[in-house]
């Protein structure tokens, strides 16, 4: 029996994400074995073995290594993903990148070295999903 499709972001994730909540700020290392999703800050290094996930309102400053990561908010810093990488297009990053496969979106800012480790050229795509304010 073929899986059912994961549309959901907690879904995609699995079941206890690690949650930083819009408003809160953390300064200090975080490290969590599974996924982490970012609304707030965080000022530190980071270790997430599982998907990194920063909302367009999310910032971390920081050196970060992850399983996988989407980044629709500001990262400055150093940032490291032993699989795919996806950049948003509401995406600000002021980093150096070491993933595997890297896609970026149409009107992400990103400033930095960016290197591939999978041997494939970064794909840009245009966002067809509307990110909504409030909701």
């Amino acid at each position: 029996m073929a899986e059912t499709p994961k549309r959901r972001l907690l879904d995609r994730m699995g079941a206890a994400p690690t949650f930083v909540a819009a408003g809160c700020r953390l300064t200090g290392d975080v490290e969590t074995e599974g996924p982490l999703l970012l609304c707030g800050a965080i000022r530190g290094d980071g270790r997430v073995g599982g998907a990194l996930s920063l909302t367009a309102q999310a910032q971390w400053e920081g050196e970060v290594h992850a399983a996988t990561a989407v980044i629709a908010g500001r990262f400055t810093g150093r940032l490291v993903v032993e699989g795919k990488l996806e950049i948003g297009a509401s995406a600000v990053i002021h980093a150096d990148i070491v993933a595997h496969a890297v896609a970026i979106a149409r009107g992400a800012v990103v400033d930095g070295d960016m290197t591939v480790t999978g041997g494939q050229p970064v794909v840009h795509f245009d966002e067809k999903r509307r990110h909504t304010h409030g909701r």
